[in-house]
């Protein structure tokens, strides 16, 4: 088995994002100024470089690399130019809600740039690993953001309701993408999809409905749709005003990410299933 060299350039904008994070931490831990405003120049232009690195990025319209786990494709680099876009928004109008209340801290920043990175991730994952790392980045990301007042009881309770709510979604998503690995014997979304797009016999077409309405519950809880919306009222009440303003639209740009890459992207063979399920 030859060993291929990954394409480093097409990931550039998580490599650069996840260095600059480490740079902003560090940076942080020893500055004295208390409203953070190196700290906040730096998140910008960390969100401005990986914009600027995505946008150009050279190579064909749809590659693979990392063994087939990463792709960059025009519906990446889209999801990822607006998230930048949502970001920076949010990042601006944050931090004057911070500093009006005196809740100006370093955390949120980097917390904020590894919730980006986690949708970058997600937007551009190829393979069940890829796409369950990105989303756990992210939602470790945002359980932390609704408790960063740490003074706020609300908050800690809202946290708390988030975090185990989420750990539900995330178990029943392993749960329904080890039962698809199991009938289909690949992670790789495209060849999971062209495996259970095959005729199956009666126990495994069973395993594989299983499987994908484990994974359609979870991608509903992460999209906050009906009935799975339960966590958004104590979560948006009780969280602060710039964590509610990250939930709330960051969040929603990759539970679009997940179900693209999940169901159309990776399943879409499987379409007239998980219509069905999501019709009911």
């Amino acid at each position: 088995m030859s060993f291929e060299m990954p394409i480093f350039g097409l990931a550039a904008a998580e490599i650069f994002v996840l260095c600059m994070v480490c740079i902003v931490l560090v940076f942080d831990v020893f500055s004295n100024d208390p409203e953070r405003r190196w700290t906040y120049w730096l998140t910008l232009a960390t969100v401005i470089g990986a914009a600027f690195l995505t946008w150009n990025i050279d190579g064909q319209p749809r590659q693979l690399t990392f063994a087939d786990t990463f792709i960059s494709d025009g519906i990446s680099r889209l999801l990822k130019l607006f998230t930048y876009a949502v970001i920076l928004l949010v990042f601006i109008y944050s931090m004057k809600y911070l500093r009006d209340r005196l809740l100006v801290k370093g955390e949120f920043l980097i917390l904020g740039l590894f919730a980006l990175l986690g949708v970058m991730v997600l937007a551009s994952a190829h393979h069940f690993l890829t796409l369950y790392l990105g989303l756990e980045l992210l939602s470790l990301s945002l359980y932390a953001m609704v408790a960063f007042d740490r003074d706020s009881p609300v908050a800690a309770e809202s946290a708390m309701k988030y975090f185990v709510l989420g750990a539900i979604a995330s178990g029943c998503l392993l749960y329904g993408m080890s039962v698809l690995y199991g009938v289909s014997g690949t992670l790789e979304l495209g060849a999971v999809g062209a495996a259970l797009s095959a005729d199956l016999s009666g126990g495994e077409r069973v395993a594989m409905l299983l499987g994908l309405s484990f994974v359609l519950v979870a991608v509903a809880f992460k999209l906050g749709a009906v009935p799975f919306h339960m966590w958004i009222p104590d979560v948006y009440h009780g969280a602060p005003t710039a964590s509610t303003l990250f939930i709330g639209s960051v969040s929603k740009i990759a539970a679009f990410a997940l179900i693209f890459r999940l169901l159309i992207d990776g399943l879409g063979d499987l379409y007239t299933s998980w219509r069905d399920m999501l019709m009911v």
